[in-house]
């Protein structure tokens, strides 16, 4: 097996649809699995797959195991198999009932925070929850029913993108909303008072981007907790995720290693503390479960010796983007030169700039400069592939060109888009999360040339090397 892999970042809602809805998983999903055979691509990266808030970002979910009902194809419930529904209500996944009673709850009261329901329900009083289940029986059922078509559409998918040699790439934020099911039905596992609010939320201090931090506002685990059982609803999460897919992400690993607390009460990042987590032993738990542990660890930023410890001890690789390789630091990790093997290196990521958007935004000199740095070792592959040597093709060859084991690449990279097309610009509330493409930004014979320029770097997937 060609152990070198090229791949791409996209998410399913970012794929066409033409009623205008987000994208969906229907034919053009299966469409999209055709067109990255074709083009030599072996991994699809996506963003979580869970159902968001309001704000539509998949790192704050209602539940860490639903996923998106808005993933669902029109016409879907007229499709669904009753027997195998039946199959499915008979043995269903441990978070299933929780999940369809939290989600009906909230609608009801008109999609306010648990924290705002009346105490009976806040506090899951058995006889409350009785009756609320049979006043809305048909609502539960609809929302399980979703649940079991969102599944059983996957598994299809799944099967038909490994038949043609293609990975599923998925991605795990480590901390969960605390207006979710999983805080909800599984309080005593995080920092919660009397009163179940938290004691304490997620964040990250004050660096040289943010004079006051990042404060995120999520609950902290209660590890001490979730050590009793052997961390079961950890280990759950992620034999769920591995199901679904080849491969998993842990956003922001650092927290498996020590995390930000803040005190609730306080407004900013500004006045936290690092405390230390049992990673260890909980990734111990996980390779127990899964020995091959097929995890990548997100480790942008700002990394310690002990995190990097933690990743090498369970052999994960780490995480490098070409885009902020060009400061001309020493031993900058996304660095051209300082590439390694067990890693994935990305043009960008969904938090990124186009990379041609990135280009246009820098200065002459700069422009120059990067160009400069990729010419020598791009230039003869682009013209092999009979590709241009515009952006953003050299920082793609560049990242195709690197000695880390996989590369992916995000779909408005491949399309050769500018800034107006990014996924998301963190700190800005609005406008995001919503990028969708269209088959008729492809150019003509891209797939081609991707399949030449990754032959030229040895990515070609092996179902084009026979």
């Amino acid at each position: 097996m060609n152990t070198r892999q090229a791949g791409v970042l996209l998410h399913p809602t970012s794929l066409p649809n033409e009623s205008g809805q987000p994208g969906q998983l229907n034919e053009q999903a299966w469409r999209f699995l055709e067109w990255m055979e074709s083009a030599g691509l072996s991994i699809w990266q996506m963003l979580p797959l869970t159902e968001p808030h309001e704000d539509g970002s998949p790192y704050q979910a209602v539940s860490a195991f639903a996923l998106n009902p808005a993933l669902l194809p029109d016409g879907w419930l007229d499709e669904l198999d009753e027997q195998g529904f039946a199959d499915f209500l008979n043995h269903p996944p441990h978070w299933l009932e929780d999940y369809a009673l939290f989600m009906a709850i909230r609608r009801v009261h008109h999609l306010a925070s648990w924290r705002d329901w009346p105490h009976a329900l806040k506090s899951r009083e058995s006889d409350a929850l009785k009756e609320f289940a049979q006043d809305h029986h048909a609502a539960i059922q609809l929302l399980k029913k979703q649940q079991y078509a969102l599944q059983a559409r996957w598994r299809k998918l799944k099967e038909s993108a490994n038949r043609k040699g293609i990975q599923l790439f998925g991605d795990m934020p480590i901390f969960v909303a605390y207006d979710s099911a999983d805080v909800w039905a599984n309080p005593q596992l995080f920092k919660l008072d009397e009163n179940l609010n938290p004691t304490v939320v997620t964040g990250v201090p004050p660096d040289y981007f943010s004079e006051t931090g990042q404060r995120w506002g999520n609950p902290h685990y209660h590890w001490q907790a979730m050590r009793v059982d052997q961390f079961s609803w950890w280990r759950q999460r992620v034999a769920a995720a591995l199901a679904d897919f080849d491969l998993v992400r842990i956003d922001h690993f650092r927290g498996l290693q020590a995390a930000w607390e803040i005190d609730a009460n306080e407004e900013t990042a500004i006045h936290g503390r690092w405390v230390e987590t049992p990673g260890q032993e909980l990734l111990d738990a996980l390779q127990a479960d899964f020995p091959d542990l097929p995890l990548v660890a997100e480790d942008l930023g700002i990394i310690t010796d002990e995190v990097v410890a933690l990743k090498n001890r369970y052999g994960l690789p780490g995480m490098s983007v070409l885009q902020f390789g060009f400061n001309g630091l020493p031993d900058n990790p996304h660095a051209l030169n300082e590439q390694v093997e067990n890693s994935v290196v990305y043009t960008g990521t969904h938090d990124n700039d186009t990379s041609l958007g990135w280009f246009e935004s820098l200065d002459e000199g700069a422009r120059q400069w990067v160009m400069e740095q990729l010419a020598p070792i791009t230039f003869d592959k682009l013209a092999a592939a009979d590709l241009p040597h515009q952006m953003p093709w050299p920082l793609i060859a560049g990242a195709l060109d690197s000695v880390a084991r996989r590369a992916v690449v995000p779909m408005q990279d491949w399309l050769m888009l500018d800034g107006e097309h990014r996924m998301n610009v963190p700190g800005v509330a609005g406008g995001n999360w919503t990028w969708q493409f269209d088959w008729a930004n492809l150019p003509l014979e891209l797939d081609t040339k991707i399949q030449a320029l990754l032959a030229q770097t040895g990515r070609l997937a092996n179902s084009q090397c026979e």
